[in-house]
């Protein structure tokens, strides 16, 4: 098995949004339920990409021919949400260092949260070879531009990676690109693969 080992971020390392979380959104928004949320995840892949937040949240708003209150609130919210970690995805990362491995991130990111999440998570994050970001590369998985300028900033091929992601869409799309990929199921799971 490959030395190169890519991860997703966010439902991977990182833990996606608390119920309180969601709900303190909705609040804010004035919106609650599906509307809101489709309108969240729709608007979402320039965000990503670059997009910058109250152009984001204004699209959101206009998606639901809604007006919103605070929209500073929401942006602070919002990024508070997505700054946890699973501390033993944490763990296997620097037992992975350790190891010698060659590790990347490739994550789907708003740029305002880079640097709340590095500055939270410095410590090993900086364990990783390279960090590749949609907001700054331009490009969202499962763009396989992403996939590719990935490998290109580890200094290998797709060929050479194992990537994990939760989303089975980025998962089919980086083996298009010509990485071995793996739906994320756990650390157990990414321990097992490693050694096989």
């Amino acid at each position: 098995m490959s030395n190169v080992i890519v991860f997703d971020l966010f439902g991977v390392i990182a833990l996606t949004q608390t119920p309180a979380a969601r709900q303190r959104l909705e609040r804010l928004a004035g919106i609650s339920g599906a509307p809101f949320w489709d309108a969240y995840w729709a608007c979402r892949p320039d965000y990503d990409a670059g997009q910058e937040s109250p152009a984001y949240w204004a699209t959101v708003a206009g998606r639901l021919g809604a007006t919103f209150a605070d929209v500073p609130a929401l942006i602070e919210a919002d990024l508070e949400s997505w700054t946890e970690v699973d501390e033993e995805m944490v763990e296997l990362v620097v037992e992975l260092a350790d190891q010698g491995r060659t590790l990347g991130l490739l994550s789907n990111i708003i740029a305002d949260l880079v640097p709340r999440f590095e500055a939270r998570h410095d410590a090993w994050l900086s364990r990783f070879d390279a960090l590749t970001y949609s907001c700054h590369i331009g490009v969202a998985k499962p763009d396989p531009r992403a996939y590719e300028i990935c490998a290109e900033r580890l200094g290998v091929t797709p060929a050479d990676v194992i990537f994990f992601d939760d989303a089975e869409r980025n998962v089919l799309a980086a083996r298009e690109a010509g990485m071995t990929a793996e739906v994320f199921t756990g650390p157990a799971q990414v321990r097992e693969l490693l050694a096989s």
